[in-house]
């Protein structure tokens, strides 16, 4: 009897144990993205690269990189919260980024997909360096989502979704 006790104790844990053993192994994702429209794809990587050079570069008065915004700029950051002002995101930036922080775009992560009769989405992974830390100092990437919008023929970032 005591024999069966340990047993039906025994089973549930085994069993328990094999399924969270392989939840850290952790299982690769088979998923593997395809752009829809692959024009699409690259002008919006090419958005994002130039974006994020001003961005990283702080270029004069962050001129260019406040032109990347539209004017009705929403702006969601799970640390810093919510802003709706384009001139308070650049002087956050400004103070609080220039020269501080670097953002490095995880390769082949970006995803970007069209938005009819607006513009596009883009997904994706980054890292910010901490330009004050010891080189080599780890950064976890985050994710982030940008809506752009095409206007007049002038993309512009109306949302943003920063995550970390």
């Amino acid at each position: 009897m005591k024999s069966m006790k340990i047993f039906i104790v025994f089973i549930p844990l085994v069993i328990f144990c094999s399924c969270n053993s392989s939840k850290s192994h952790g299982v690769k994702n088979a998923y593997q993205y395809i752009p829809d429209n692959q024009e699409l794809y690259d002008t919006i990587v090419y958005l994002d690269s130039v974006f994020f050079y001003a961005y990283n570069t702080c270029d004069v008065n962050l001129s260019m990189y406040s032109n990347f915004y539209a004017d009705d700029l929403e702006f969601y950051h799970d640390m810093g919260g919510f802003s709706n002002s384009k001139t308070e995101t650049v002087e956050s930036t400004k103070k609080n980024v220039c020269g501080k922080v670097t953002r490095e775009l995880v390769k082949g992560s970006i995803e970007v997909y069209p938005i009819k009769n607006f513009g596009a989405v883009e997904m994706g992974l980054h890292r910010f360096k901490n330009n004050t830390q010891d080189e080599g100092t780890p950064s976890e990437p985050g994710k982030f989502v940008i809506i752009w919008q095409l206007e007049n023929n002038e993309w512009k970032i109306s949302r943003v979704v920063s995550l970390h």
